[in-house]
């Protein structure tokens, strides 16, 4: 066998993509994070700067002996644009309604004619912004910035001029923190890396040991004999509990099939015995209808010895029908049923008790009342729960679904004791509701369809009845009632 083709190099290998991954992801989530807060951070923090020099601006604006117009804003900032500036440590351009640059703190800047008028659709953008403003990014000499652009108000909050502050945004040290932090968590992830390969490991081997009891059992097991089942304990894994779940329903099948080809034999020896009572019948028969027609023709009621030949005959008959006689009791010994025992018990109890033989844990059990009693044959009852509960654990493992699930309930209604098997298996179909009750109809492979018929039988016996409730891939109800007759 291949090493990758091995369940526990899987699991193994599994464990720790799934590690390297979580962390790839979470980096790369961190770095994004980072990100976003670099980009709230000079956000804000153009606004505040923004908001400041706004009110140095207007305080200029109140304190000019200039008019304020939009005309006079290079006069009235002719010197006061580099203290702001200085104060805020930012470059600050100042243009009018129309986009035309009037007043700039950046000399360089008056000498590039692509900074000299504002682009259309940034004053596009400006007018049609609720506060007026607008923030965009753009790159200049390998460096990012954030330009602001927003309206300047006179006194009467006329729109006099449009402030630009360009914003340098310097990411160093949150480019550090992001770098310390990923290292950081590099070192944690590389110490859970290493127990995570312990724990591979030894998880691995766990669950491959599970399996390979399971597959030593499979092997083990024999048409011919007797299979035990295998025990499950409180701390085996869920997949493990249902794989083994699985076998010892196989084994089930197996003892039904080998009680089913025992059946057959016993059915095959039947059909002999019944072919072997049929001679043994007729061999008494033709002495007697000989003995019949000679008495027929030789009987004379002159017949001195007539008395005589009378007993003779009536003793030939007799011997003859105590042959028929014996015959018939024995093939009655041997072909008669138990019959069935009106017992007075506890439906509760003995519920519990039928549910109790079965291994699965996805059974649930839940009586209306602690104490039920009535009039019913107790084998006979186990035999209606357990053929019940069967179908419904078939039904299960056929759909197979996430949380598998029987619920048997049990309570009193109407003059009727109420027994009902709910699943949530494959269900049944709509054309085969009316044949499920049928002797010898079944939808399995294996099987030959008399469970349901046979309880179908017992439950009418006791005057009772069974119906059913079904819809494909969803589940099935069965629900048994039997008179309250005490």
């Amino acid at each position: 066998m291949k090493f990758y083709k091995s369940l526990r190099f899987r699991i193994f290998l599994s464990m720790l993509l799934l590690l390297v991954m979580t962390f790839i992801a979470l980096s790369v989530l961190t770095a994004i994070q980072y990100k976003e807060e670099a980009e709230d951070y000079h956000r804000d923090r153009l606004q505040r700067k923004e908001a400041n020099i706004k009110e140095n601006i207007n305080y200029v604006l109140k304190n000019t002996t200039y008019p304020v117009e939009t005309d006079m804003i290079p006069l009235i900032f002719k010197s006061k644009i580099y203290e702001i500036k200085d104060i805020h440590n930012l470059e600050i351009h100042l243009y009018n309604l129309q986009g035309k640059l009037l007043k700039s703190s950046r000399a360089s800047f008056l000498k590039d004619t692509s900074f000299a008028k504002l682009p259309k659709d940034i004053l596009e953008k400006i007018e049609h912004s609720p506060n007026k403003s607008y923030v965009y990014s753009f790159e200049e000499d390998g460096q990012t910035y954030q330009s602001s652009f927003s309206y300047l108000t006179d006194a009467s909050f006329k729109p006099l001029a449009i402030l630009n502050l360009p914003y340098i945004e310097d990411d160093g040290f949150i480019t550090k923190e992001l770098k310390e932090n990923l290292k950081r968590v590099a070192i944690v992830y590389g110490f859970m890396l290493l127990i995570a390969i312990g724990l591979a490991y030894f998880l691995s081997r766990y669950i491959t040991h599970s399996l390979k009891e399971v597959s030593l059992k499979i092997t083990e097991t024999r048409l011919d004999k007797r299979n035990k089942k295998i025990k499950l304990t409180t701390n085996t894994s869920q997949e493990i509990s249902a794989l083994v779940s699985a076998y010892n329903g196989m084994i089930d099948e197996l003892e039904v099939s080998a009680a089913q080809l025992a059946s057959s034999e016993r059915e095959a020896a039947w059909r002999e015995m019944a072919k072997q009572v049929a001679h043994e019948i007729k061999n008494p028969l033709t002495p007697m209808r000989l003995s019949v027609q000679s008495f027929q023709r030789k009987f004379d009621p002159n017949d001195p010895n007539v008395v005589e030949k009378v007993n003779e005959y009536s003793h030939t008959l007799i011997q003859q029908i105590d042959t028929m006689s014996s015959i018939a009791s024995a093939f009655s010994t041997y072909a008669k049923m138990p019959a069935q025992k009106d017992e007075t018990l506890d439906l509760v109890k003995t519920t519990k008790l039928a549910l109790d033989i079965f291994n699965e844990d996805y059974i649930y059990f839940y009586p209306r009342e602690t104490e039920i009693i009535s009039k019913f044959d107790r084998t006979q009852l186990i035999r209606v729960i357990t053929n019940l509960v069967k179908n419904s654990i078939q039904a299960i493992e056929k759909q197979s679904p996430e949380d598998p699930r029987i619920e048997v309930r049990i309570f009193s209604e109407d003059q009727f004791n109420v027994i009902t098997v709910s699943d949530n298996g494959s269900g049944i179909s709509e054309e085969n509701k009316d044949k499920v009750f049928e002797p010898k109809f079944t939808t399995k492979s294996s099987g030959m369809g008399l469970g349901l018929a046979m309880v179908k039988n017992i439950v009418e016996t006791y005057g009772g009845h069974i119906s059913l409730q079904s819809v494909e891939g969803k589940g099935t109800t069965f629900t048994v009632s039997i008179p309250q007759k005490l």
